[in-house]
């Protein structure tokens, strides 16, 4: 029975995975005024402390730069034309359409936490 074993990534991989974790790491930090305090009060956290995540929205513009700075870097990484690889190895055939289902799945939730405070009035 063949044992799968891990490819190493890339390097170009490896930084794609980094950018995807800074897009949506700054998309929750662009989302701080609208997401965070729905979802804290969601799991049962409460407080008055919650109103002081509005003084992060001077920030939110800045945030949301940066969220589509390293969503597109990231997409331009997993998404141009592969190098040429040993087809025997099958590198190039696991790793890269894994990364680009990570990248389109945290594409659709920065989507919907940056759209998020475009539809929250439909909510209060």
């Amino acid at each position: 029975m063949p044992t799968l074993a891990r490819q190493p990534l890339e390097p170009a991989e490896r930084k794609a995975g980094r950018l995807i974790a800074v897009a949506v790491l700054a998309s929750l930090l662009a989302s701080t005024c609208c997401v965070v305090p729905l979802v804290l009060v969601l799991v049962g956290v409460t407080g008055a402390w919650m109103a002081n995540l509005q003084a992060l929205k001077p920030v939110t513009p800045y945030a949301i730069a940066l969220t589509l700075g390293a969503l597109a870097w990231a997409g331009w990484l997993v998404f141009r034309p592969a190098r040429a690889c040993d087809i025997a190895d099958g590198d190039c055939a696991t790793t890269r359409p894994l990364m680009r289902r990570v990248f389109i799945a945290c594409a659709l939730f920065v989507a919907l936490l940056l759209g998020f405070p475009l539809i929250a009035p439909l909510f209060y």
